[in-house]
């Protein structure tokens, strides 16, 4: 059948190889692309994580993913989910980051992009920050360690081909987290600096063209009974109507020279945690309502928050998410040195409040893995995965729960590769059933990252040439 497509073919074979070419001769044409799962290969180190979210958006029929590239820079691609068609990815801006041949840590990893689409249309990303540096001024709210926070915006609305960097955030910013509420306000968390800072919000009413200055809500301060400070890491999402939610764990930030662990600083994180912030009325309560002073303090986390005390284990990497009524669910990753190293008897935890008292699932078929959290009712819970079975093979999974997160079954696989790991994002903004997810495939003696865009069909393929 002769196509459009074929006469192409035929045509450029025709010009390489003359009246005299084969059918072996257009193949050579034909073989020079071919689909295939993953839609970038420049993926540079952690390229996704969960903290830095969301990492894409499904917005009238296109899936928009942002990842760090090459140089810790952030990229953007699109899929059109009528047209199967891909666009980018293209640089859509310059870290400070990652340019240092000389340093110690080659690839710093905080500064990964976050991603959000205002109510103009416009597509921004937060990106490039590692709690600024000394000379960038003095940080009022914290410490300093390396990079800048920096924010783009599309130059023109749904169209990622080109960018502008403005200059309307802290430099001293690291973990950003954007969340859009209904009414279009812009909400920008993260860090303002190294592990001794205050953790803040930016707010914008103007679609981000300016924001307000930065507002803490938890609070960094030094020990008097340990040779440490409190620090903390927080993940934050929408919940219902005006309410912004935020899942978090306590990070013991002790002195690189301290008496209680001769290890120094350690990424030592304990206990779940969880609040909500009213936005409507500027007001932060816990599960119960009550109101918090703000920025919270560990004492009053302590009395006000806790979901679990856990002292002994180590947490890592909270999220949350909540039913129709409001009641929150709570993931956590629980073990000994979990922040440190990654062998042990590690596991995912799951918490649920259900309107008097958190409880925890008994469940002990959860693997370990960092994941996101979907709650579609106050019994259907769902996990998706990264994780690695015990015959090294790394997966992409989706456990889902039928009892409210009593019990988590493996329900679909949606990748998998032999001797591979993935870095993986947190849930996509609004995600369209086939592309949920965005995960970096680790390869062995590079640092550089296969990129997959996963929905409940699989990786979205793409047409790549070979030369």
């Amino acid at each position: 059948m002769i196509t459009k497509q074929n006469l192409l073919k035929i045509s450029v074979c025709f010009l390489l190889y003359g009246c005299n070419a084969t059918k072996k001769d257009a193949s050579k044409i034909e073989n020079t692309e071919k689909k295939v799962d993953y839609f970038a290969d420049n993926g540079f180190g952690n390229a996704v994580a969960i903290v830095q979210h969301p990492s894409g958006v499904y917005h009238k029929g296109i899936t928009y993913v942002a990842y760090q590239g090459a140089l810790e820079d952030p990229y953007v691609a699109s899929y059109n989910h009528k047209t199967k068609e891909w666009k980018g990815p293209f640089k859509a801006g310059i870290s400070e980051m990652g340019k240092d041949p000389n340093r110690k840590k080659k690839i710093d990893n905080h500064g990964k992009p976050a991603l959000l689409i205002d109510d103009a249309g416009f597509i921004h990303i937060a990106f490039g920050g590692h709690g600024g540096t000394r000379s960038d001024g003095e940080n009022p709210l914290g410490n300093h360690h390396y990079g800048k926070n920096l924010h783009a915006v599309s130059k023109k609305p749904l169209d990622i081909s080109a960018w502008e960097t403005l200059d309307n955030i802290s430099l001293f910013g690291t973990y950003s987290q954007f969340v859009k509420m209904d009414n279009g306000d812009i909400y920008l968390f993260y860090r303002h600096g190294a592990h001794r800072s205050n953790w803040v919000y930016q707010k914008s009413t103007d679609n981000g063209v300016t924001f307000n200055a930065p507002v803490s809500f938890l609070k960094h301060k030094r020990r008097t009974d340990i040779e440490a400070e409190d620090s903390w890491y927080p993940w934050v999402s929408k919940g219902n109507g005006d309410d912004i939610i935020v899942a978090f764990d306590y990070h013991i930030c002790r002195d690189n020279k301290n008496a209680q662990d001769k290890r120094g600083h350690i990424p030592e994180r304990h206990n779940v945690y969880y609040m909500v912030f009213d936005t409507k009325n500027g007001e932060w309560k816990n599960v119960k309502n009550e109101s918090l002073a703000m920025p919270l303090t560990k004492e009053m986390a302590d009395e006000k928050t806790l979901v679990k005390k856990i002292p002994s284990d180590w947490t890592f990497q909270g999220v949350t998410d909540v039913d129709s009524k409001g009641n929150p669910h709570v993931i956590m990753l629980v073990g000994p040195d979990v922040g440190a190293k990654r062998s042990g008897p590690k596991r995912l935890q799951h918490f649920r409040w259900d309107g008097n008292t958190w409880l925890e699932s008994k469940n002990v078929n959860l693997p370990r893995g960092n994941g996101d959290l979907e709650v579609k009712s106050a019994t259907e819970v769902s996990i998706y995965l990264e994780s690695e079975t015990a015959n090294d093979v790394g997966q992409i999974s989706r456990w889902d729960s039928a009892d409210g997160g009593d019990s988590f079954k493996k329900e679909k696989v949606f990748l998998e590769r032999k001797n591979s790991g993935f870095v993986i994002s947190a849930l996509i903004d609004n995600p369209h059933p086939d592309a949920r997810i965005i995960v970096g495939e680790k390869e062995k003696g590079s640092d550089f990252r296969k990129m997959y865009l996963l929905g409940d069909s699989g990786p979205i393929q793409r047409i790549k040439k070979f030369n």
